[in-house]
């Protein structure tokens, strides 16, 4: 085995994390010996263990580790958080080389650990399958580089390109494109990541409730953008199935897990909201919201992924158009009746 494969087993390890380790990221590890893998481990829920020490601990106690290798897809950490760092175990078990997959972006972190593990005397190597390390924690990486949730843009649209019928029927079903699968996979979707974001406008129209239903799952935070507070009360996104963060131009006072924020809605609305919310330490981001607060991420280049779900046997003719974004370059995949089209951001590639 070379590097590359054993790189990879880690990184499938560290999968095994997700979501229950957000924010933090995923890590997998491997430890080798005689070029076997004797040991394995992952980061397994925030706040607890990290992989290295999973791994570590996997071995009986007083295990002689002075002639393996360690193999971690980030960087281990440097710093005292929740846990111990995991430089200074490696350290105190006399490892013999560590190589690592991707340097850690956190300024907490940002070398330091490779740096004392090299004045230990440790071997260390970078840089392995490094680009999918970063797939992997896109989310974590974004984060740290551009001081922002990863942003995902998600909606439905026909065959002809609207997302919605205007006015919206009464009847729901009449407005719905996307087929049952589809709506359990936006499930999913949803308790993979840290929040969802709408406008005014989609509660008014569609009441949604934005929580993990159709699956298990963690329901994500919700985020509202409600200027001037013109929303019901009894609206189910202030329910109290998960925490609303409503971004609003007015004072008021919090009740139960609704909790309102005042930004200024004259200049730089959507970028005052990602600043909360990193400054909330959320990582992640989906925005199910309707064309215009859709069109605003695209328009200021604020998204990183797009995923759109195309009907091709619906068509309504007229209603409200989808937003518009070049999906020349999207992977398309057959998703139940309907087609997924995935797209990253090329301005960010």
């Amino acid at each position: 085995m070379n590097h590359s494969t054993y790189m990879q087993k880690a990184l499938d390890l560290a999968k095994l994390g997700w979501p229950a380790v957000a924010p933090n990221p995923m890590v997998g590890c491997v430890i080798i010996k005689d070029n076997k893998i004797i040991a394995e481990g992952y980061h397994q829920k925030f706040g607890e263990a990290h992989a290295e020490v999973n791994a570590i601990n996997s071995l009986e106690p007083g295990f002689d580790f002075s002639d393996c290798t360690l193999y971690v897809t980030l960087e281990p950490c440097s710093h005292h958080g929740k846990t111990p760092p995991c430089s200074d175990l490696i350290i105190a078990k006399k490892f013999k080389k560590v190589v690592i997959c991707n340097v850690d972006t956190n300024p907490l972190v940002g070398g330091k650990g490779i740096e004392k593990l090299k004045k230990a005397g440790i071997e260390v190597e970078s840089g392995v399958l490094e680009k999918e390390g970063r797939e992997l924690n896109k989310r974590f990486f974004t984060f740290y580089e551009k001081k922002r949730p990863y942003i995902i843009l998600k909606w439905a649209q026909t065959n002809d390109g609207f997302i919605s019928l205007d006015p919206v029927p009464e009847n729901k079903n009449e407005n719905w494109i996307t087929c049952d699968d589809n709506r359990k996979l936006v499930h999913i979707w949803r308790s993979q990541e840290q929040a969802i974001m709408v406008g005014t406008k989609t509660v008014a129209c569609d009441d949604p409730e934005l929580t993990v239903r159709l699956v298990e799952g963690k329901n994500p935070i919700r985020i509202l953008i409600d200027k001037d507070l013109k929303l019901k009360p009894d609206s189910k996104i202030f329910n109290d199935e998960a925490e609303t963060l409503v971004f609003t131009g007015h004072q008021k006072p919090s009740f139960g897990n609704t909790f309102y924020i005042q930004i200024d809605f004259s200049k730089n609305i959507l970028q005052q909201i990602l600043n909360k919310l990193a400054d909330s330490n959320i990582s992640s981001l989906i925005v199910e919201g309707g064309t215009t607060l859709l069109q605003s991420f695209i328009n200021e280049n604020l998204w990183d992924e797009a995923r759109i779900f195309k009907n091709p046997d619906k068509n309504f003719n007229s209603g409200i158009k989808a937003p518009q974004l070049d999906l020349s370059k999207a992977l398309q995949e057959k998703s139940g009746t309907d087609y997924l089209l995935i797209i990253k951001n090329p301005l960010l590639s």
